[in-house]
């Protein structure tokens, strides 16, 4: 089976980053996300092993050390690393991969995997994404100014990508995406490969 394509998504917090991925996972049983580890607290509704590995800060230093992580990071005071053991599985099963991640993880899987399809999401604008922080009701006053702050520094990486996309209207937003996504896999040297028996009895 031809190995499956990887997308690197990023976006600051609150521009609406998980729940497009969500929605894509439910409408394409061939992309497949990476559970990532990290070192916060579960937020009301998130599950172990589903949204994120959640470990203890000794344990992810461990797994820093052992090379076990694809990409990691320190965001917003907690530890988050992507498994390359289990990225690279997938890939071989021929499904595709998402990586939720920030600016400097995307930055580190880029030099590993040159091939590597990097989308970023940004919101309509600033007081759009106060307002969708706020409606979170998980976060303190202090915590979502901070999270402001840092989006700035984040969106600054917007260039380095190969695609963006503004989630300005939800259903536009992740018509983007699935766009992106078989854009890749039309790609002549996917399909020659997938397809090689059967372009060899046209050719």
């Amino acid at each position: 089976m031809y190995p499956g394509n990887l997308f690197i998504i990023t976006a600051a917090s609150g521009a609406g980053k998980t729940s497009l991925v969500s929605a894509l996972l439910k409408l394409d049983d061939r992309v497949k996300l990476s559970v990532s580890y990290t070192t916060r607290q579960p937020r009301i509704g998130e599950l172990q092993g589903v949204h994120y590995h959640f470990v203890e800060d000794a344990i992810f230093l461990k797994m820093l050390e052992n090379g076990d992580f694809l990409e990691s990071a320190y965001v917003h005071g907690s530890r988050y690393g992507t498994s390359q053991k289990e990225v690279d599985k997938t890939l071989k099963d021929g499904f595709d991969v998402i990586l939720e991640i920030d600016w400097q993880g995307a930055e580190q899987v880029r030099k590993l995997y040159p091939s590597s399809v990097s989308i970023f999401i940004l919101p309509p604008s600033m007081s759009s994404l106060n307002e969708r922080l706020n409606s979170r009701g998980q976060d303190s006053a202090e915590v979502i100014s901070k999270r402001l702050s840092v989006a700035k520094e984040e969106m600054s990486h917007v260039s380095e990508f190969d695609y963006v996309t503004i989630n300005d209207d939800f259903e536009t937003a992740l018509q983007d995406l699935m766009a992106i996504v078989r854009c890749q896999r039309l790609k002549c040297e996917k399909q020659l490969n997938q397809h090689k028996d059967l372009i060899n009895t046209l050719i």
